[in-house]
């Protein structure tokens, strides 16, 4: 759960971003406060695929050394 608050700066960004590009095709933008409150439910589902794909690449780099 360490990487949990960095994780959900990520997807947080990463919805801002979105909404700009839909803002672009015309769809409602998001604030800033809107896009960090949708990114919390996301955060946890978004950590777990964070630190499977960690834990594989250190998986990877044992096998590797």
């Amino acid at each position: 759960m360490i990487l949990a608050p960095f994780v959900w700066g990520a997807v947080a960004i990463n919805l801002f971003m979105l909404a700009l590009i839909g803002r672009a095709l015309g769809w409602p933008s998001l604030s800033p406060v809107a896009t960090i409150l949708v990114a919390l439910p996301l955060t946890l589902p978004a950590t777990w695929l964070a630190t499977r794909w960690i834990g594989g690449l250190i998986d990877e780099a044992e096998r590797d050394s």
